[in-house]
C-alpha cells in the first residue's frame, strides 16, 4: 500500500476550523486512492515567511524523506514556500528521495507513476509559484506606494498630535472610577458600574482584564495606587 504524509497550513492562528478543512478533504482523498496516511502536520504561519523558519513544514519534508513516503498531499501549491525558488527546491528534495507531491486544487502529481517528473505540473508549478511571488511583491509595493505619497504630501506616521490624552485628561475622564477604586472597589466590580457598554454582551462577570479600555487599565494599575 502506498503511504501519504498530509500538510495544511493557514496564516492566521485563528483559522483552526480551515486547517481542519484541507486535512478532512485530503484524508477523504487519500482513504479513495487507499493510501496509507503515516503522518499529518499542520501549521499556523504566515504564508511569507521564508521555510526555514517555518518549523512545521521543515520537519513535514524530513519525515517524508526519512520514512520514504511516495506521496505528500497539499490543498494548494503556496503551501510549499514563499517563493518560486522555495517551491522548486523544496521539490528537488522530494523528488530526489521519490516523493510525489499531490496539490489538491491543480488536481497533479509532480511525480509520473514511473517515478519521473511531470512536466506538465512542472510548467505550472513553476508557472503558478512565480505568479504568486509577484502577486506578493505588487502587494509590498502598494503598501510603501500609499505610504510615501502620504508622507510627500505631508502625512506624518505615527500619533497624531493630540490624540495622547496626558494623565490630567485621564484623570478628568475616568474620575468617577479613580473614586471608586480608591474607595476600595475591585477593578472587576469597577468595571461593572463604569463600562456596562463596552463589556463583551452578557459576559460581565467573565471578561478578562486586557478587554478594559486602555485608560482605565493605566488608572486601574497607577492611579489606584496614589
Amino acid at each position: 500500500m502506498n503511504t501519504a504524509v498530509i500538510y495544511a497550513r493557514v496564516s492566521s492562528t485563528n483559522d483552526r476550523q480551515n486547517t481542519q478543512r484541507q486535512i478532512e478533504d485530503l484524508t477523504r482523498f487519500a482513504n479513495s486512492n487507499d493510501y496509507n496516511i503515516i503522518g499529518t502536520y499542520e501549521e499556523h504561519i504566515s504564508g511569507a515567511t521564508k521555510n526555514e523558519n517555518r518549523t512545521v513544514l521543515m520537519e513535514c519534508l524530513d519525515f517524508c524523506v526519512s520514512q520514504n513516503a511516495n506521496f505528500l498531499l497539499l490543498s494548494e501549491l503556496s503551501r510549499l514556500g514563499r517563493s518560486t525558488l522555495q517551491v522548486l527546491k523544496s521539490l528537488e528534495m522530494l523528488h530526489e528521495a521519490g516523493v510525489s507531491v499531490y496539490i489538491q486544487n491543480l488536481g497533479i502529481y509532480t511525480l509520473q507513476p514511473n517515478g519521473e517528473p511531470n512536466p506538465i505540473a512542472s510548467i505550472m508549478v513553476t508557472v503558478l509559484a512565480e505568479m504568486a511571488n509577484i502577486e506578493r511583491s505588487n502587494i509590498v509595493y502598494r503598501l510603501n506606494s500609499g505610504r510615501d505619497s502620504y508622507i510627500a504630501n505631508g502625512g506624518k506616521l505615527g500619533h497624531k498630535k493630540g490624540s495622547v490624552k496626558s494623565t490630567e485628561q485621564k484623570k478628568e475622564e475616568y474620575k468617577e472610577v479613580i473614586s471608586l477604586l480608591k474607595r476600595g472597589y475591585s477593578v472587576r466590580n469597577t468595571a461593572k458600574l463604569c463600562f456596562t457598554n463596552p463589556l463583551p454582551l452578557g459576559k460581565v462577570n467573565t471578561f478578562p482584564l486586557h478587554s478594559l479600555n486602555r485608560g482605565f487599565q493605566a488608572l486601574a494599575l497607577v492611579q489606584y495606587r496614589e
